[in-house]
C-alpha cells in the first residue's frame, strides 16, 4: 500500500475530480490518494466522487485556502 500526493492548487472544475478519478483507477485496493487543491467547488465534487465509487474519505480539512482530502480506494 501507498500513498499517492496530487498537489492540484490553482486548478479549476472540473480537473480536480478527473484527476483524482484517475488517480483512484491506477492505484491498488487499500492504497491512499491525498488531495491538496484549491477549488472551492472541490468540496461538493470529491466527497462525492468517493461516494460514488464506494471508496473512503478519512479526511476532509481545510487550511486557508487550500482543500485537502485523504482517500483510500477500496
Amino acid at each position: 500500500m501507498t500513498d499517492l500526493t496530487l498537489r492540484l492548487h490553482g486548478l479549476k472544475c472540473p480537473l480536480p475530480v478527473l484527476k483524482t478519478r484517475k488517480a483512484l483507477s491506477q492505484i491498488a485496493a487499500g492504497s491512499r490518494v491525498i488531495v491538496e487543491c484549491t477549488d472551492p467547488l472541490a468540496a461538493i465534487d470529491i466527497p462525492a466522487l468517493v461516494a460514488q465509487r464506494g471508496d473512503v474519505l478519512e479526511d476532509a480539512s481545510r487550511d486557508g485556502e487550500v482543500l485537502t482530502f485523504r482517500i483510500r480506494k477500496s
